[in-house]
């Protein structure tokens, strides 16, 4: 295996709730994996041609940046959260959302002890500064399993408000959290019905001092959110990290964005490839994005 590339075979499965799937991964291709420490934590699981069967890998250059293969085979790879990692055993659990027409999702619902597949090293986002003193915390299903490793590893004296937004009450779960945390399940949103954690955020009272926002849910529902903490709350870079975990209608969405006038693709693409700062950027994007409808 290339270096940077771990071969992770099923040992055993589980279901935290009837819309998610745990498969824990050992074996001796994860002897070399080394996790950040960070509760967040994302890696990509590299899928073979379902055609031919061959695996491509990206190439990674002396920076550690990745570049693509030329020739047919296309990398083919999902992105998701590392829910705990048992380093005694050297075993890693993934928690995989059930849904149609995903291809981790669906391989994750048929995969069975022995299986493999391959996964790179991990890198994380959450990094709240020293001097945090409160944290407000958001997920939909596909962000519970990074937002519920990060309660338990987190310091247990920070108060923290969490909104968790899953599609039925059902596919709630057990966490565990200190003292200081208060969890509030919302359901709906997933695809399923309009999200109700814009509304969430908007509506709960911070506290004063240097807070910490983390939020980790379907793309458009963390842009508003996004746009509530950054230009209406004026709160700066450092104090919030807000990821798009997934697309809802993700094929419609290809669709439309590859019916793009060209040059306006061509200005956004060259946007993110500029030296310009990233948030700044993200800005002038999510404000297209919106007005395209997108």
């Amino acid at each position: 295996m290339s270096s940077g590339f771990h071969l992770a075979t099923v040992i055993r499965r589980e279901m935290p709730s009837p819309g998610m799937v745990r498969l824990i991964f050992g074996g001796e291709g994860l002897t070399q994996f080394r996790s950040t420490g960070i509760g967040d934590e994302y890696l990509r699981l590299f899928f073979p041609d379902p055609a031919t069967g061959e695996l491509a890998l990206p190439l990674i250059d002396e920076r550690g940046r990745w570049t693509y293969p030329e020739g047919p085979s296309k990398v083919r790879c999902s992105t998701y959260t590392v829910r705990w990692i048992d380093r005694e055993r050297e075993e890693i659990a993934i928690d995989f959302v059930v849904h149609d027409g995903g291809m981790a999702s669906d391989w994750a619902v048929r995969a069975k002890p022995g299986d493999s597949i391959t996964i790179n090293n991990p890198r994380a986002l959450y990094m709240p500064p020293d001097d945090t003193s409160w944290q407000l915390m958001v997920a939909d299903a596909a962000g519970l399993p990074a937002l519920a490793r990060i309660l338990e590893e987190m310091p247990r004296s920070v108060p923290t408000r969490v909104f968790i937004e899953v599609t039925e009450p059902s596919h709630e779960q057990a966490l565990e959290f200190g003292p200081h945390v208060t969890v509030t399940w919302l359901h709906g949103g997933n695809g399923h019905a309009p999200s109700k954690l814009e509304e969430a955020v908007r509506r709960v009272p911070l506290p004063d001092g240097p807070g910490y926002v983390w939020a980790a849910a379907e793309q458009k529902v963390v842009r508003a959110i996004r746009k509530y903490v950054r230009q209406e709350l004026k709160m700066p870079v450092l104090r919030y990290e807000l990821v798009g975990y997934w697309v809802d209608k993700q094929n419609e969405w290809t669709s439309r964005w590859e019916a793009l006038n060209p040059e306006v693709r061509k200005r956004i693409e060259a946007a993110w490839a500029s030296d310009r700062d990233p948030e700044d950027v993200r800005d002038e994007v999510d404000a297209t994005f919106d007005k395209l409808g997108l």
